[in-house]
């Protein structure tokens, strides 16, 4: 397979459905389903622009809204932990994981940095996802991109700006690589958009590389890794098509199998 062939995209689908449609929810118990059920809409709320008293004033009417018709929503909370879906997403604030797919707490295990990126040496991701799927045993990995990201968009100009051009370098990494590609593209926001997809792609790659998900893979744990972009401009999501279940699904160079016991080590004499 070739190393990062962008693939089909999936028709448009909206949130809830999305998560639906491409994956089946293992163990949601009815804890979640009774969240999604009594989740304030955010007319009920105050938004931006205010102080850190409305942050309290907003969680106060939260919580009393959760519990209203179930005082033990919070204690059964606390005993449950039991995500199928582990999101890698962007820090952009407009791209809330759990509210575009239409799923509560305890239902979605996140992780989000600028521009959703997963890198070899970043211990923060790296952690996370060990902890999603040795302990939290989830069944799918959803790297999220999204329009308009601030972080691919500072990476396709030359201009400095900060600390953080050191971790766009990596999106510079994405974009040296296809730079045939992007070059026909004349249109500047439609080449930002390709890049958007490229670096989901890309991140896809390196989160299946990752020794924990080739850990996972060869002890027969069932984990899919997915590809995914939000729209902020319709708030739908658009499933780029490029799913891997296994190792055959990542170039054989990237491939990983447990250590192998020395010669005449670890084998059972015959009786």
């Amino acid at each position: 397979m070739a190393p990062m062939a962008f693939m089909t995209a999936a028709p448009l689908v909206r949130g809830a459905g999305a998560t639906r449609a491409a994956v089946t929810p293992r163990r949601l118990s009815a804890l979640p389903a009774r969240a999604a059920r009594r989740a304030p809409s955010a007319a009920n709320v105050s938004m931006v622009g205010g102080s850190l008293n409305d942050l309290l004033s907003n969680n106060l009417e939260w919580s009393k809204h959760m519990t209203s018709d179930d005082p033990d929503y919070f204690k059964d909370l606390v005993a449950m932990q039991q995500p199928d879906y582990l999101w890698i997403g962007c820090s952009d604030s407009r791209v809330p994981a759990n509210v575009i797919v239409g799923l509560p707490p305890g239902a979605v295990f996140v992780h989000r940095n600028i521009a959703n990126v997963v890198a070899h040496t970043d211990f923060n991701v790296l952690s996370v996802i060990e902890y999603a799927v040795k302990v939290l045993k989830v069944r799918h990995i959803l790297v999220v991109g999204h329009d308009n990201c601030g972080g691919v968009k500072a990476s396709m100009g030359d201009e400095r700006v900060g600390l953080v051009d050191n971790w766009l370098t990596h999106i510079r990494d994405v974009r040296r690589r296809h730079a045939v590609q992007l070059a026909t593209i004349d249109d500047f926001d439609a080449r930002m958009d390709r890049l958007v997809q490229l670096n989901v792609l890309e991140q896809v790659h390196n989160v299946c590389s990752t020794t924990t998900v080739q850990a996972a893979w060869n002890e027969g744990q069932p984990l899919s890794v997915h590809g995914w972009i939000y729209r902020l401009s319709d708030g739908l999501i658009r499933d780029l098509g490029f799913r891997v279940d296994g190792p055959e699904g990542i170039d054989a160079v990237y491939r990983t199998v447990a250590p192998r016991p020395p010669a005449g080590k670890g084998v059972v004499p015959e009786v």
